[in-house]
C-alpha cells in the first residue's frame, strides 16, 4: 500500500470514528424520515383529536405556506380552544453521565401571531411529569430553531422526555419538531449540572441546596429550583463552572420532598437529578429513665433511649436533673448504658429527664418524661479514690489518707526527703461519707475493722522510645491498713502504665479499680566527658569530640552545637545541676538582631552521629540550615553540645559544655589602662569627625534639593535574582563584629546618607524607615513598644477630608455603591460629557499618584449595573491597559461587584469589549480583552488582573500571593499605558492596600527606605479612607517586609540555564552558593506554627491519628471529612495545598496508619480526588502498611475500593481503582489512579532520577486532564506528609509555571507551600533538586 492510499484509509477511519462519537446514531434520537414509532416514540390523543402528526412535505406537498418543509412532527393549532394539549413521548432512556438532547422546533402562522406554547418535560423513573424545564411561546420563529436539553439524571435513574403542544384560542398556526438527537457528550451551549446532593435537616432549621453546573454563566440566564421556584444567587467558581445556592422555606414538619435544579439559557435548558429534602424530627424518649440503684449521695439510672419519638441516629445522650423544690438544673453527658448521678444530697427528691440528640444543627429534642425519686438517708462507708498531679521526675507515690472525722482529713504523707527534684505521684485517699450500699470497689460484707490490705499492681503497656525494654516494668505491692504510702521507683519516662487497685478483707479481694497513667518524656542523657579539652584549636576554629547521647522516653530528634560568647571577664565552669540549655534556635545571622549571646552552629540528625566522631566549630559550612561561621579571634567562647527529644508536643533538651576558647592575646582586654584610654580618645575623635562630615554633607544636600527638584528616573529591574531591596533587608540579618575593619562600614555609611535625603512636612507622625531596620521596627510595633500600630493608625485622618460636592448631587447618588465612600472633587476622574446629559461626567473614581508618577492609578468602586458603561468609558478615555480587581463578585452572600466583562463579546454603550484569553491561576485570574470604540478604527488590548484569594473577612494570612500578583501586574503593564484602574467593592480598603504596597516597593527599591504612614496619609488625601482598617494597615507592613526579605526570585525560562549555573556555583571564600543563601532565607521567612494554630490535631481524641505530634496541619488548611464512619471524628492529618494554577489542587497527608485507612479513603471520596501519589516505601516497622486491595474489592469504613487494573513502567506502578460510598450508593462512583513511585529509596533525600520524577508529574497531569478536565484533586503522601510530598508538589507547580508563564520561581513556589505546611521541602538537597528538575524539564522541550 502506497503512502497516499494509507493516508486515505486513515482519513476514512477518522471520519467514521468522528461520526460515531458525535452521537448522531445513539438510541433515542429520531429524524422522522421513517415512522416515528420505529424510533420508539408515541403520541397521546388530545381533546377533539388535538394531537401530534407526522408530515413529510417531500413526499406530499402541503398547500399551507405556513407549514415548514421537511419530514417532522407537527400539531395544527388552528381553530382550537385554549389549553388543549398534545403530547409526544420519547422512549425511556438511561445514562451514566450527562446526556445532551438537541432538537429543531418551529412556531409558524400566517398572521405572525404565536400559535401556542411548546413545553418540554423531563419525567424521571416513571414518576410525575412535573413542571416544564423548557418552553417557547412568545413569537413565531424564522424557520427552524435549534435548542438543547442538558439532562443530568445520573445512573441508575431512567428518564423520559415529553414534548407538549398547548393551543391558544384565536391563534391559528403550527407547532413542529424535527431532528431529535441524543448525544453522549455534554451540550455545547446549555450548561449541565453536577449531581445535586440530598439535604437532611432537623425540623425548623435552614435547608440549603447547592446547584453546581459546568458551562458559561450569563446574567440573562434564569436558574431556579423546581418545587420551590425562588431565584438563586449565582457564584462563578472558575471559567468552566458556576454554582448557586437557595434556601428552602418550610422545614417546620417532618417530611421528605424532592427538588431539582433547572437553568434556562439562550442555547436551551439544563436539568439536574432529583434530590431529597429530608426533614427529620429530633428524638424524644417515650419512657422516663429507669432507676437501677439508690444511695444517700447518688442515683444510678438507665436512660431508656431505645424507644423514641422522632428520628435517629442518636449521637448524644444527656441527663438533666434538678431538685423538685429548686429552680436550678444540671446537664451531664451520658456515654455508657447506665449512668451514676453523684454528689447528691441525702434524703432529697430529684427530677431526672433524658435529652437525646441526632446529627445536625437543632438535633436535640425536648426532654422525655421525668423520673421523680428521692435519695436515701445517710449511713457510714469508706470509699477510695485517687488523683494525679504532674511534676518532673518519673516516680509514682501512692499515699493513703487517715480519716480523722466525717468532716476533716489529715494527709499523712510528705515528699520523700532523699528526692532533690519534684516528681510525678498518685494519691489514694480514704474518707468518710454516708451511704447504705457499698460501691463495687470493696468485697461484700465490707467493714472498716475487716479491711486489712490494698493490693496495687502495675504494668508498662507501651513507650514512645522504641529502644525501651519494658519487660521488667511491672510489679505488685501490698499495703497494710497502718501503712500510709508507697513509692514506685525505676519507672521509665515516656511510658504508659496500667495501675490496678484492689481492697481485701477476710472474705477476699473486691473488684479492681484501674487507670492508665503516662509518664512524661525526659531529656536525653548526655555522655560523660573527662575534661573540656578540645582535640584541636586554631584562631578561628575549635575541634571537639561528639559522642552519642542516650534517649530517655523518646528517640533523640537532633543534636546541636551551640556557640556562646563569654561577655564577662571571668568564666566559670558550669555545674551540671545548674546548666541551662538553649531552646530557642537562634542562627548566627539573627544573633546580632536579637542581641543573643549564643547561636546554633550546627543541627545534626541522629543518623549522622551513631558513633563517636570529631566536629570542627567554625569550619564555615552549613549544617541543618545553620551556618557555622569562623570564630572571632578577639572573643572568648564556650562550646556546648546538646541533644533534644520530641514527642507528643513535648521537647526535652539536655546539654553539656565541651570546650572553652579564650580570646587572642592581642585583644584589647590585654592592653594597659593608659593605652585603652588613648585608644578610646582616638576612636571618639574619629567618630566626631565622621559626624561633622555627615552634618555638613546633609546641609549641602538639603540646600541643593530646595533649589533644584531632581526627578530620578524609575529603572525597570526585570527579573533580577536579588534586588538591591532584598540584599539591603537581608543585610540586617547578618552580624558584623565590632573588630571589623572600617571598610566594612562604608556601604552602610553611604546607605544612611542616601536614606536621609528626604523632605518631611511638619506634623508627620512617623519618619521614613530604612529597609535594613524594617524587621526590627515591625517587631517592636507588634510588641507594643513605642506607640504601636494602633496609635499610628488612629493618627491617620478618618472620613472626609476634602469637598465632594459633585458626588453628593441627587443626579449622581445612584452612581455610588456606598454613601460614605465617594469621589473627592479635586482628584475625581471627569468623564467626557455625553450629548444631552450635563451630569454624565461623574464616576466614583479618583486619580492616585504613584511613586514619582502623577496619576499612575485610578482608585474606583466595583462597577454597579448602572455604572458599567461609565466604567468602560473611563477605561477607554484614560487609555488604561491594566485593570486590577481585588474582590470577588459575591462574598458572604452579598454582591460586591457586578460582572462587567463579557464571556465572548459585548457592547457597553459605544465600547465593544471582546474576551480573547482567560488564564486561571491558583490565587488570581488574568483575562485579556480587546477594546474598540464606535467610530474609531483603533483596537486596544487590555488585561484584567483579578485577585481571587482575598478572604471574605480580614486580610490574607500571608502576603506571598498578593506580592506575586503585584509583580505580575508591574511586569505586564506597558510603560506607556495610561493609569492602572484598581478597584475592590468600595475602592478604598483593599484597593488602598494594593496601591500602598506597590508604591512602597518602588520606593524601597530606589531609595532604600519606606514611608508607609505618610504614603497612606497621602493616599487618603486623594480618596477617602484608603487602607480602611488597622488590620489592613498592619498587613501592608507585613507585605512590604516579606517582599524585602524574599526579593524577586523569578527567572525567565530563556535565561534559566545560565542563571542556574551561576547561582549554584560555590564561592571558595564563603564555601556557599546563592541557592544555599536562598534556602537559608526561606527558613528565616517560613512562618512558625503555634499550638493554637493546630488546635484540632491537638485534641486528645485525635492524638492516635497523627504519626508525630510535631507534624500537625494548621486548622485553616484542614480538609474535614464529610462522609460518616460510625463514631470516628472528621479529622485527618492532611492539608490543602495550591498548585500554580489551581487552588487546593493537592491534599498532602501522611501514609495512613492502620487506624486511619478508612479516613484516608473517606478523604479521597469526599474531596473528589482522582489521583493518589505515594512517595514512600512500605515499612511494617513504621506502620506503613498496604492500604488498597490487590484484587477484587474491599470496604474501608463506608468506602468500597474496587481494584480495576495495574501496570508498572520503570519507577512507577500505576493502579486504577473504582470507589463509592456504600452508605450513599446514589452518589455514584469515581475512578482513582494510584501512582506508586518506587524510585525514591528511604535513605535518600531526593529521588534517584530527575527524568523519572518528571515522567510521574507529566503522567499525573495527563490523567487529570483526561479524567477531570484538569480540575481534579490529587492526594500526595509520604511517611509524614513533609519533605518528599512538598518536593513533589513544588515540582508540579514549577512545571505548570513553565508551561503557563515561561518562568521558574522555586523560592516563591516553596514559600507558598510552606505558608500552609511548614515542613514542605525540608532539606537543602530537596530545594536544589527542584531547580535541577526544572532544568531537566527545559532540556526535554
Amino acid at each position: 500500500m502506497d503512502e497516499r492510499s494509507y493516508s486515505c484509509v486513515l482519513l476514512t477511519a477518522f471520519l467514521l470514528l468522528l461520526g460515531f462519537t458525535e452521537g448522531q446514531f445513539f438510541p433515542g434520537g429520531c429524524t422522522f424520515e421513517e415512522s416515528y414509532s420505529s424510533c420508539g416514540y408515541s403520541v397521546s390523543l388530545g381533546t377533539n383529536g388535538f394531537t401530534w402528526e407526522q408530515v413529510n412535505s417531500w413526499e406530499k406537498t402541503t398547500l399551507d405556506p405556513a407549514l415548514p418543509t421537511g419530514s417532522y412532527m407537527v400539531v395544527n393549532a388552528s381553530g382550537r380552544a385554549s389549553w388543549q394539549k398534545a403530547h409526544l413521548y420519547m422512549p425511556v432512556l438511561k445514562e451514566n453521565d450527562t446526556h445532551c438532547i438537541d432538537f429543531l422546533y418551529s412556531l409558524s402562522s400566517r398572521d405572525g401571531a404565536s400559535p401556542g406554547t411548546l413545553n418540554v418535560y423531563i419525567k424521571v423513573n416513571g414518576g410525575p411529569q412535573g413542571n416544564p424545564v423548557w418552553n417557547a411561546s412568545d413569537t413565531v420563529t424564522e424557520g427552524w430553531v435549534k435548542a438543547e436539553l442538558a439532562i443530568s439524571t445520573f445512573w441508575p435513574n431512567s428518564y423520559q422526555v415529553i414534548f407538549e403542544a398547548v393551543s391558544v384560542q384565536g391563534h391559528p398556526g403550527y407547532i413542529a419538531i424535527d431532528d431529535i438527537r441524543v448525544l453522549a457528550h455534554p451540550c455545547r451551549k446549555a450548561p449541565h449540572f453536577l449531581r445535586l446532593q440530598n439535604v437532611e435537616v432537623n425540623v425548623g432549621q435552614n435547608a440549603t441546596f447547592q446547584c453546581t453546573a459546568g458551562g458559561k454563566w450569563s446574567q440573562q440566564d434564569k436558574l431556579w429550583l423546581q418545587v420551590n421556584t425562588a431565584l438563586m444567587v449565582t457564584r462563578v467558581v472558575n471559567h468552566r463552572r458556576f454554582s448557586a445556592t437557595v434556601s428552602v422555606g418550610d422545614t417546620s414538619q417532618r417530611s421528605t420532598s424532592r427538588y431539582r435544579c433547572v437553568i434556562r439559557s439562550d442555547g436551551g435548558s439544563g436539568v439536574s437529578n432529583y434530590a431529597d429534602l429530608i426533614v427529620k424530627a429530633p428524638p424524644t424518649p417515650i419512657a422516663p429513665p429507669e432507676l437501677l440503684a439508690v444511695g444517700a449521695t447518688y442515683l444510678w439510672i438507665k436512660p431508656n433511649a431505645n424507644s423514641i419519638i422522632g428520628d435517629g441516629p442518636i449521637i448524644l445522650k444527656e441527663v438533666e436533673y434538678r431538685t423538685t423544690a429548686g429552680n436550678w438544673a444540671e446537664t451531664h453527658v451520658v456515654d455508657s448504658p447506665t449512668y451514676k448521678l453523684g454528689h447528691l444530697d441525702p434524703d432529697v427528691e430529684y427530677e431526672i429527664k433524658v435529652l437525646l440528640s441526632r446529627p445536625g444543627e437543632g438535633g436535640t429534642g425536648p426532654p422525655g418524661p421525668p423520673l421523680v425519686t428521692r435519695t436515701k438517708c445517710a449511713g457510714q462507708f469508706f470509699s477510695i479514690f485517687y488523683s494525679s498531679f504532674y511534676f518532673r521526675l518519673h516516680s509514682f507515690l501512692l499515699i493513703l489518707m487517715q480519716v480523722i472525722s466525717s468532716k476533716k482529713m489529715r494527709e499523712v504523707c510528705n515528699v520523700h526527703p532523699n528526692l532533690y527534684n519534684p516528681f510525678y505521684f498518685v494519691c489514694v485517699m480514704l474518707r468518710f461519707a454516708q451511704l447504705s450500699k457499698l460501691p463495687a470497689f470493696y468485697p461484700k460484707e465490707f467493714n472498716f475493722v475487716s479491711f486489712f490490705c490494698v493490693q496495687i499492681t502495675y504494668k508498662a503497656l507501651s513507650s514512645l522510645d522504641p529502644s525501651a525494654d519494658l519487660t521488667t516494668q511491672r510489679g505488685r505491692v501490698f499495703k497494710l491498713r497502718n501503712e500510709t504510702h508507697h513509692m514506685f521507683v525505676g519507672l521509665y519516662p515516656g511510658t504508659t502504665y496500667f495501675f490496678t487497685l484492689k481492697a481485701s478483707t477476710n472474705k477476699g479481694f473486691g473488684p479492681p479499680v484501674t487507670n492508665r497513667i503516662s509518664t512524661k518524656i525526659a531529656a536525653p542523657m548526655m555522655p560523660e566527658y573527662d575534661s573540656e579539652s578540645p582535640l584541636n584549636e586554631t584562631e578561628t576554629t575549635i575541634t571537639v569530640l561528639l559522642k552519642p547521647a542516650q534517649s530517655r522516653g523518646a528517640p533523640i530528634s537532633s543534636y546541636q552545637l551551640v556557640v556562646k560568647e563569654e561577655r564577662k571577664s571571668k568564666t566559670r565552669r558550669a555545674a551540671p545541676e545548674g546548666l541551662e540549655c538553649f531552646s530557642a534556635p537562634v542562627s548566627f545571622r539573627n544573633a546580632s538582631i536579637l542581641d543573643s549571646p549564643y547561636y546554633i552552629a550546627a543541627d545534626l540528625p541522629p543518623s549522622s552521629l551513631t558513633v563517636v566522631q570529631p566536629f570542627t566549630v567554625g569550619d564555615n559550612k552549613s549544617y541543618g540550615g545553620f551556618w557555622n561561621p569562623p570564630l572571632s579571634p578577639a572573643k572568648s567562647y564556650s562550646i556546648f553540645y546538646q541533644a533534644m527529644s520530641r514527642a507528643n508536643g513535648e521537647t526535652k533538651i539536655n546539654c553539656v559544655r565541651l570546650a572553652h576558647k579564650g580570646a587572642s592575646t592581642q585583644d584589647s582586654d590585654a592592653m594597659e589602662p593608659e593605652k585603652q584610654v588613648d585608644s578610646t580618645v582616638k576612636m571618639a575623635g574619629v567618630i566626631a569627625g565622621i559626624l561633622m562630615f555627615i552634618i555638613i554633607l546633609l546641609g549641602l544636600v538639603l540646600t541643593f534639593k530646595r533649589r533644584y527638584e531632581v526627578k530620578r528616573p524609575l529603572k525597570s529591574k526585570g527579573f533580577s535574582r536579588f534586588t538591591s531591596l532584598a540584599r539591603l533587608c537581608l543585610s540586617a540579618l547578618f552580624y558584623l563584629p565590632p573588630h571589623s575593619p572600617a571598610a566594612i562600614y562604608l556601604p552602610s555609611l553611604k546607605l544612611h546618607l542616601f536614606a536621609l535625603d528626604l523632605n518631611f512636612q511638619a506634623g508627620q507622625f512617623q519618619p521614613a524607615i530604612r529597609v535594613a531596620d524594617l524587621l526590627q521596627h515591625i517587631t517592636q510595633m507588634k510588641c507594643g513598644q513605642g506607640y504601636g500600630f494602633k496609635e499610628e493608625y488612629e493618627a491617620l485622618a478618618e472620613g472626609q477630608t476634602a469637598p465632594w460636592e459633585t458626588a453628593k448631587k441627587d443626579e449622581n447618588r445612584n452612581k455610588n455603591r456606598y454613601g460614605n465612600i465617594i469621589a473627592y472633587d479635586h482628584t475625581r476622574v471627569r468623564l467626557q460629557l455625553l450629548d444631552g446629559d450635563p451630569h454624565s461626567d461623574y464616576i466614583n473614581a479618583n486619580y492616585i499618584d504613584g511613586y514619582h508618577r502623577p496619576r499612575h492609578y485610578i482608585a474606583t468602586q466595583g462597577p454597579m449595573q448602572e455604572t458599567v458603561r461609565d466604567f468602560w468609558r473611563m477605561v477607554w478615555q484614560e487609555n488604561t491597559a491594566s485593570i486590577v480587581m481585588v474582590t470577588n463578585l459575591v462574598e458572604v452572600g452579598r454582591v460586591k461587584c457586578v460582572r462587567y466583562w463579557p464571556d465572548e463579546t459585548e457592547v457597553y454603550g459605544d465600547i465593544k469589549v471582546t474576551l480573547i484569553e482567560t488564564e486561571p491561576l491558583a490565587e488570581y485570574v488574568i483575562r485579556t480583552f480587546t477594546v474598540q470604540k464606535k467610530g474609531h478604527h483603533e483596537i486596544r488590548e487590555l488585561r484584567q488582573f483579578h485577585f481571587t484569594s482575598w478572604p471574605d473577612h480580614g486580610v490574607p494570612c500571608y502576603a506571598t500571593g498578593l506580592l506575586g500578583f503585584i509583580r505580575q501586574v508591574k511586569f505586564l503593564n506597558p510603560p506607556d499605558a495610561g493609569p492602572i484602574v484598581a478597584h475592590c467593592s468600595a475602592g478604598a480598603g483593599r484597593t488602598g492596600c494594593y496601591i500602598a504596597v506597590d508604591i512602597m516597593l518602588d520606593m524601597a527599591e530606589n531609595e532604600g527606605v519606606v514611608d508607609i504612614f505618610n504614603c497612606i496619609r497621602e493616599l487618603r488625601s486623594q480618596r477617602v479612607n484608603m487602607v480602611q482598617t488597622e488590620e489592613q494597615y498592619v498587613f501592608v507592613h507585613d507585605a512590604i517586609l516579606e517582599a524585602c526579605l524574599c526579593g524577586n526570585t523569578a527567572i525567565p525560562v530563556c535565561d534559566f540555564r545560565a542563571i542556574y549555573y551561576n547561582i549554584s556555583r560555590i564561592d571558595p571564600q564563603t564555601n556557599s552558593s546563592q541557592i544555599k543563601d536562598e534556602f537559608q532565607t526561606l527558613n528565616i521567612v517560613t512562618p512558625r506554627v503555634r499550638p493554637e494554630d493546630c488546635s484540632v490535631g491537638l485534641l486528645p481524641r485525635n492524638h492516635d491519628k497523627n504519626r508525630s505530634m510535631d507534624v500537625l496541619p494548621a486548622d485553616r488548611c484542614l480538609p474535614f471529612l464529610i462522609s460518616v464512619d460510625g463514631e470516628s471524628s472528621n479529622y485527618i492529618n492532611a492539608a490543602l495545598m495550591d498548585s500554580h494554577k489551581q487552588p487546593a489542587a493537592f491534599i498532602v497527608t501522611q501514609h495512613p496508619l492502620p487506624n486511619t485507612i478508612s479516613d484516608f479513603w473517606r478523604l479521597v471520596f469526599d474531596y473528589n480526588c482522582s489521583s493518589i501519589v505515594m512517595l514512600n516505601e512500605m515499612d511494617a516497622a513504621q506502620l506503613c502498611m498496604q492500604y488498597w486491595p490487590e484484587k477484587n474489592s474491599c470496604c474501608y469504613g463506608p468506602i468500597q475500593v474496587e481494584f480495576i487494573s495495574a501496570d508498572i513502567d520503570e519507577d512507577i506502578i500505576n493502579r486504577i481503582f473504582r470507589i463509592c460510598n456504600m452508605a450513599r450508593p446514589q452518589d455514584g462512583y469515581r475512578l482513582v489512579q494510584h501512582f506508586q513511585f518506587i524510585g525514591w529509596p528511604a535513605y535518600r533525600d531526593t529521588p534517584l532520577s530527575k527524568r523519572s520524577i518528571l515522567q510521574l508529574v507529566r503522567r499525573l497531569a495527563k490523567w487529570q486532564e483526561q479524567y477531570d478536565g484538569g480540575d481534579g484533586r490529587t492526594v500526595v503522601h509520604c511517611l509524614t506528609g513533609g519533605g518528599r510530598s512538598g518536593t513533589f508538589c513544588a515540582i508540579c507547580s514549577i512545571n505548570e509555571m513553565i508551561q503557563q508563564q515561561n518562568i521558574v520561581d522555586v523560592f516563591h513556589t516553596v514559600k507558598t507551600l510552606r505558608n500552609n505546611k511548614t515542613n514542605m521541602v525540608e532539606t537543602m538537597e530537596q530545594y536544589k533538586f527542584c531547580y535541577e528538575v526544572a532544568l531537566e524539564a527545559l532540556n526535554s522541550f
